[in-house]
């Protein structure tokens, strides 16, 4: 009997802590230990936007990346000023372990001058990336 207590406790706890990743992944949001921290034309490999740039870190085999490049390749396209990056995860790992990024895929919303102002982990929402936008112009 004891057995199936102990089974149900680890079906709750894992249950419970599946519900909180659902709800936490896509998430933008601000993370303290990327203040301060600036990107470059020269770590991504193309110019930065003039209001504001979204920079996306994929890799190959990531199927949410795909989905994410197109909205983000949609919110490019709709406000002016701000431009979508995408870097592969697999061939910038130092810029990856210098970020912190731990999945893919992992959307950086930085302002004008380089600035990471909004994260994302996982697959963002539009109306999420758009108010993040708000914020870093």
């Amino acid at each position: 009997m004891t057995g199936l207590w102990v089974c149900l406790a680890v079906l709750a706890v894992a249950g419970a802590g599946g519900a909180v990743w659902r709800r936490r992944s896509g998430r933008v949001r601000v993370r303290g230990r990327d203040e301060g921290k600036r990107l470059g034309a020269a770590e991504l490999g193309e110019a930065l936007g003039e209001r504001a740039t979204l920079v996306q870190f994929s890799s190959a085999f990531c199927a949410p990346c795909r989905a994410t490049r197109r909205i983000l390749g949609e919110v490019a396209g709709m406000v002016p000023g701000v431009t979508h990056v995408e870097i592969d995860a697999e061939d910038h790992l130092d810029l990856v372990r210098a970020l912190g990024i731990l999945k893919t895929p992992t959307v950086l919303v930085l302002d004008a001058d380089g600035r990471v102002v909004r994260r994302a982990t996982g697959q963002p929402r539009r109306a999420d990336v758009i108010a993040a936008l708000g914020e870093a112009v």
